[in-house]
C-alpha cells in the first residue's frame, strides 16, 4: 500500500504541475497523432507533403486506404490503392480520427503488463464502440457532421487514455487496480479537457465531451453533444473502469434517461443505424 501510494501521490504532483503549466507531457504513443494535427492545420501544408507523414506509419497507411474504399465513402466502388488517393476522399478530420485511432490502438498493446494491456484494449473497443455509433446517429439524423461526430466519440474518453498511458512510469499502480480507477476517475475530466485543448479541439467537441449523459442529453438530438450522449448510451462495449468502479453504467444511464427519451424512438434509431456503425466500425478497426 506504501508504494502505491508514494506513486500515487508523485503522479498526483505531476499532474497538477503539468496542468498549472498548461504543458502536458505526451507519451510517444501520441506522437503520430500530435504530427498529423500540426501538418493538417497548417495551411502551407501539401496534400504530398500530409501523405508522406501517413506513409511514414505503415498501420495507419493501411487504414486510410482501407476506409477510403469503404461503402460509406466510396460509394461507386472505383479501387483506391495509395494514400495521396484516399486523403482527398477521407479529408483531414477523418484522417485525424484515424491517427488517433491509430494511437489508442497502439496504446492498448504497448502496455507493459498483462492487467493494464486489457484495461487500455477494452477502453479502445467501447470508444470505438461510442464513435461509431455517434457517426451512425449524424449520419441518418443528417444534424451534424458525421466525421466531426466520429471524432467526438473518440476523444470523450481521451483523458482516460492519457492517464493510463502516463501510469506505465509509476508500476505500483497497477497493484490496485480499484483505487487506481478511483484515481483516474478524479482526475479525468480536467486531464480530458486539456488534452482535448492541446489538440486544438473545436469547441463543440470539448462541449460535448463534457456533456453528462443522463443529464444533458435532448430528444430529439439537436447538437453534437446530444449525438455523443446517444453513442454512449448505445454503445454495446463497457468502459473498463466502470467495471473496476464496481459500476453498470449502460443500465444507468438509460435507466436514468427514461423520462426523457421514449425507449421506442431510440431503439428505432438504434435499428435504423446500426448496418452504418457496423462498417464505419470495421473501416475504423481495420
Amino acid at each position: 500500500m506504501h508504494d502505491f501510494q508514494s506513486q500515487c501521490d508523485a503522479f498526483t504532483a505531476q499532474l497538477e504541475n503539468e496542468l498549472g503549466e498548461g504543458a502536458l507531457s505526451f507519451p510517444t504513443v501520441f506522437d503520430l497523432s500530435l504530427r498529423i494535427k500540426q501538418i493538417a492545420d497548417d495551411p502551407d501544408s501539401t496534400l504530398e507533403a500530409i501523405a508522406r507523414v501517413v506513409k511514414a506509419e505503415p498501420v495507419l497507411s493501411v487504414r486510410v486506404v482501407r476506409m477510403a474504399n469503404a461503402l460509406l465513402l466510396n460509394p461507386y466502388g472505383a479501387e483506391i490503392s495509395s494514400v495521396a488517393d484516399a486523403l482527398p476522399r477521407l479529408g483531414l478530420s477523418t484522417l485525424r480520427c484515424l491517427a488517433y485511432a491509430v494511437a489508442a490502438e497502439q496504446l492498448a498493446r504497448d502496455q507493459r503488463s498483462r492487467q493494464m494491456q486489457l484495461i487500455a484494449s477494452g477502453l479502445w473497443m467501447h470508444s470505438i464502440d461510442v464513435a461509431s455509433w455517434a457517426y451512425a446517429f449524424a449520419r441518418h439524423l443528417r444534424g451534424v457532421n458525421p466525421d466531426t461526430a466520429l471524432l467526438g466519440g473518440l476523444m470523450t474518453r481521451i483523458g482516460q487514455f492519457y492517464l493510463l498511458a502516463r501510469a506505465a512510469a509509476y508500476p505500483a499502480l497497477e497493484t490496485e487496480l480499484g483505487r487506481f480507477a478511483e484515481f483516474v476517475s478524479s482526475w479525468n475530466d480536467a486531464v480530458g479537457r486539456a488534452v482535448l485543448e492541446a489538440f486544438d479541439a473545436p469547441a463543440g467537441i470539448i462541449d460535448a465531451c463534457d456533456a453528462d449523459p443522463a443529464r444533458d442529453v435532448r430528444w430529439p438530438p439537436v447538437d453534437l453533444g446530444d449525438i455523443i450522449a446517444l453513442a454512449t448510451l448505445a454503445a454495446e462495449t463497457p468502459n473498463p473502469f466502470d467495471g473496476l468502479l464496481g459500476t453498470q453504467r449502460r443500465p444507468q444511464l438509460l435507466e436514468r434517461c427514461a423520462g426523457r427519451i421514449e425507449q421506442e424512438d431510440f431503439a428505432a434509431l438504434v435499428a435504423a443505424a446500426r448496418s452504418t456503425r457496423q462498417e464505419i466500425l470495421a473501416a475504423v478497426c481495420g
